[in-house]
């Protein structure tokens, strides 16, 4: 006679296995990804809307292709090129009248200091890739981060960072991020 195998009870199995699935969703860490830090210009007021004047001089066209190509003002430019371009456009030292204008301002800390009326326009193609986007970005924000930390060093002897909060907010009122980003858009190429 064949002796007869008992079977093993699988009943408590799936509780066994959900228990498990719970305890690693609450013990698992999840990396959160950043985004890219910009604060959003307040929604103007229907009553309110009036026509921006923006004169041209003051717009820094920049410009990347499906092919991860770069134009900044009209010249085709590698990715290193791009920081060094935008800090010269907003900070305008020489007051070229083919850049962007200065407004006398008086500046809490500061001062009367002549703000840059300078905006970057940045328009991307819908094929360009997130990495030569995220590059553009981080270049943008790299070359307002170096004007900052070069009008810090000079006026308090710190670095932006190393501020106290007073002097940080009359440095970013002297140094706005002015980027302006458009929609995407399908080119066949720069």
């Amino acid at each position: 006679m064949a002796r007869k195998v008992p079977e093993i009870n699988a009943s408590s199995t799936a509780d066994i296995a959900f228990l498990l699935l719970i305890f690693f969703l609450v013990a698992t860490t999840m990396n959160v990804d950043s985004g890219i830090r910009r604060q959003l210009p307040p929604m103007p007021d229907e009553n309110e809307i009036e026509a921006l004047d923006i004169n041209r001089r003051n717009i820094l066209l920049v410009f990347v292709n499906a092919s991860d190509n770069i134009m900044v003002g009209g010249q085709l430019l590698d990715i290193t090129q791009v920081k060094d371009r935008v800090k010269e456009f907003i900070s305008n030292p020489t007051n070229d009248p083919n850049k962007p204008e200065k407004v006398a301002t008086d500046i809490e800390n500061l001062g009367n200091y002549s703000v840059s009326r300078g905006v970057i326009s940045l328009t991307n193609d819908r094929g360009t890739s997130y990495n030569m986007y995220v590059m553009v970005q981080n270049e943008l924000t790299r070359a307002f981060n170096e004007l900052r930390d070069e009008l810090s060093q000079r006026r308090f002897d710190r670095k932006f960072s190393e501020l106290n909060e007073d002097q940080a907010k009359a440095v970013t009122e002297a140094i706005p991020v002015k980027i302006s980003e458009a929609e995407p858009r399908n080119s066949g190429g720069i």
